[in-house]
């Protein structure tokens, strides 16, 4: 017998249309939202609608993905419906028309913020994402740079999901969110993997948790726009290192070409790159996207 979408009682669907009216609302970020009972890769198929003219606030969630992709393009996959696995669709290379707020205040036109700021993408998700399941979940989420979430288990931390952040064209970016909900110790792909439920989250119904990240998501895309995509003005920088686990501890940064660099982790520049203060107290900021692993010195 085929199972169907209601097999597993503990992971009931998402409930589309009550998602859709509560995030889709007039002078809001997002503009549509859609769920999906399966597929390949929700960067995949949202940068395909970006190249075919989506408008910016486009959401595209699926119960399952096939083929989800991390960074470096590593192979993710959880089991259906055991966690939240979502991208959006964002356009901070647009100018932005003057408008109304939800809340009835002006908002200003604003031009596209600079290219050379979009490398804070992935970090806002990561920030906006942390905040969310502190709040819907009551679970301390600590950020791994450049893109973890980590949640503590048995006293060890753990990573329970992970943000890719790709180019779509010459305006937009897609970030995916993939993250561990109801995933059970059974099924962790890892001995190194979590879940919100194994973290002792409070709750783990999917819907409330998915629209908590995208009002997050909202304020603080929002604000970082605002501030011209500047990350001390928008705060983003200072809160990002607050909840940044990597800095103050010992990291080996391996380099492509087998090369290497240990020392301290120190600080996130304000190009978000991660800077490592070495044995002699030099310090060298490396991207994300020079780095193959981060990985724990010593």
């Amino acid at each position: 017998m085929t199972p169907s979408r209601w097999s597993d009682l503990d992971r009931p669907p998402l409930n589309a249309a009550a998602l859709r009216r509560a995030v889709v609302t007039p002078g809001a970020l997002w503009t549509a939202l859609d769920v999906v009972d399966a597929t390949g890769s929700t960067n995949s198929d949202l940068a395909a609608r970006a190249a075919q003219g989506a408008a910016e606030g486009a959401v595209l969630v699926a119960e399952e993905q096939t083929a989800g992709r991390g960074r470096l393009d590593r192979r993710w996959s959880a089991p259906a419906r055991s966690g939240l696995f979502f991208s959006v669709l964002l356009r901070p290379g647009g100018t932005l028309p003057a408008g109304t707020a939800p809340d009835g205040t002006a908002v200003p036109a604003r031009e596209p913020v600079p290219v050379h700021r979009w490398g804070w993408l992935p970090l806002l998700a990561g920030v906006a994402t942390a905040t969310a399941l502190s709040r819907a979940a009551g679970v301390d989420t600590a950020l791994k740079w450049p893109n973890d979430l980590l949640v503590t288990v048995g006293g060890e931390e753990r990573k329970a999901g992970g943000i890719l952040a790709e180019r779509a064209g010459d305006d937009a970016v897609v970030i995916g969110i993939g993250l561990n909900v109801s995933l059970r110790a059974a099924e962790l792909p890892v001995p190194t993997a979590a879940s919100l439920a194994l973290a002792g989250a409070k709750g783990t119904d999917r819907d409330p948790l998915l629209r908590a990240v995208l009002r997050s998501l909202a304020d603080w895309y929002g604000g970082w726009r605002a501030a011209d995509g500047d990350p001390a003005a928008s705060r983003l920088q200072q809160t990002y290192a607050a909840g940044c686990a990597t800095l103050g501890r010992p990291v080996r940064a391996e380099l492509p070409g087998e090369r290497e660099l240990i020392g301290t982790a120190v600080a996130v520049d304000g190009d978000g790159r991660l800077v490592i203060a070495g044995p002699d107290g030099t310090e060298q900021p490396v991207a994300a996207g020079d780095v193959v692993h981060l990985r724990p010195a010593g």
